[in-house]
Parts: C-alpha cells; structure tokens; sequence
C-alpha cells in the first residue's frame, strides 16, 4: 500500500540500522514517502549514510544544541519541496551520571539539558513544521511507558517522556485547526543503542518478556508500520494520542 505516495517525510533520530526512528523510515519510504534523514555528527554519518543511500533520502547533519542547524533541514526542505507532511522526532538524551543516579540526586543541568534535547526539540521543529504542512499534517514522537508508571532504573527519563507525552496533547490542541495532527508512539523495550545506556535493560528486557500477554518484544518493522499508519490519511481522526506498541505490557497490574 502507497498510502504516502506524494508526502515529504522528515526523520529525526536514525543512529544506525538498528534505530526505531530507521524501522520508521524504511517504512515511510514503502510507503512511497520522499524521505530527509539527519545525522548527528562526523561520528554518526558513516553509519546513517548507507541507510540514506539505501532508500534515496536526502540527508543532512541535525545537532539540536547546535544553533542553526534546525533552522537549516526545515529550510533545505522548503526549497526543495515547499512542504512537509510527516515529521518523526525520535530523539532523547540524558548524562550518564544523571540517567544512572536517582531522580531526586539528577543535577539542574542534567535535568535541564535532557528536556532540551528530548522535548523541547519537539516542540521548536513543531514551530517549524507548522508554516510547511499548509495542506495539514502527522508529527510524530517515541516516548515510553516509563513517562506513565515507575519503571525501575527507568530514572529521570521517566519525568521527561511524561513532559514530551503532555506536550504532544498541548501541540495537538495548538495545531488540530491547521489539521496537523500530533502523536506519541510508546513502544516496549527494543535493543537499540540508545535503549542500551539505560542502566540494567537486559532486565527491562526480561521483564517485557515475561509481563507482555504476548510474551514478545515488538519488531522495528512493527513500529515502523504503526508510524507509517498514523502518517497516512487513514488516520486522520487520530491526535494527541500515545499509541502503545508493547506486546500488551502496559496493560498488566
């Protein structure tokens, strides 16, 4: 099914082929998406690279601290398109030192830095986004079930996810009368590298395993067919959701 045939689709936060935000973007492009990817550094691009290759994306260098560089993929995509109709932010970071400790031991500047880059980001490429999705839009965001209960080892990420969750209702209500559509989609743990600085995941892991009713980890294929969904047409009702995509697990006592 080509159900983004025609759309421009901007993805934020592939890292490798084992990212969420790259089952996403292989997705969109089945779809028939034209896709721009970002990388986050000289580090970063010979792995993204071949991916962008692999699906004839655009690609270009995307560090949200960096100033200008935001500014400048929203600007690269209006010259070349004039739209934009799908945008992925799958993006997060915290300091070990903050990510690894207690939440009630997490530094202001930790703490603060962490909800630059994994929420307010949203929010400044949602301002962005808006002037570009003139014929309306889907915005989409990865959180975690560990923004809705306590998760352990979780920590000061679990705040954070609950923030990007909140501001995914607020910008829906802000931008519904443009027919820009925002989401949150929650998967169930995925080994990815970003999954792999949280402290114990293997344990995280086994516990997904045992408490899913499907006793299961969700795919990247999975996820990405989720995202490609809530991009189309189809689900043009859908916004200021967070969409669960876990094998069951946060439906369990």
């Amino acid at each position: 099914m080509m159900q983004l045939q025609g759309k421009v689709a901007l993805v934020v936060g592939v890292a490798n082929e084992h990212s969420l935000a790259w089952g996403c973007a292989q997705a969109f492009h089945e779809a028939g998406a034209q896709l721009v990817l970002t990388y986050l550094n000289d580090k970063a691009l010979p792995f993204v690279g071949p991916l962008a290759d692999r699906i004839g994306a655009d690609l270009l260098p995307l560090n949200v601290e960096t100033p200008g560089e935001l500014e400048a993929v929203f600007g690269h995509i209006e010259r070349r398109w004039g739209k934009l109709d799908v945008l992925l932010h799958s993006i997060a970071f915290a300091n070990k030192e903050d990510l690894h400790g207690r939440l009630v031991d997490c530094s202001a500047e930790g703490f603060a830095r962490a909800m630059d880059v994994s929420c307010h980001s949203l929010i400044r490429m949602s301002r962005l986004a808006e002037p570009l999705m003139r014929e309306g839009g889907s915005i989409l965001t990865m959180s975690y079930y560990g923004a809705e209960k306590v998760v352990q080892n979780y920590n000061m990420m679990g705040p954070v996810k609950a923030a990007l969750e909140a501001s995914v209702r607020y910008l829906a209500s802000n931008l519904g009368e443009k027919r820009i559509r925002v989401n949150a989609i929650s998967p169930g743990p995925v080994r990815t590298r970003a999954a792999s600085g949280l402290p114990h995941f293997d344990q995280l892991i086994e516990e997904a395993l045992q408490g899913a009713p499907e006793h299961r980890l969700v795919t990247l294929e999975e996820v990405g067919a989720l995202a490609a969904f809530l991009a189309s047409d189809g689900a043009r009702g859908i916004t200021g959701n967070t969409e669960y995509i876990d094998a069951g697990y946060h439906i369990r006592g």
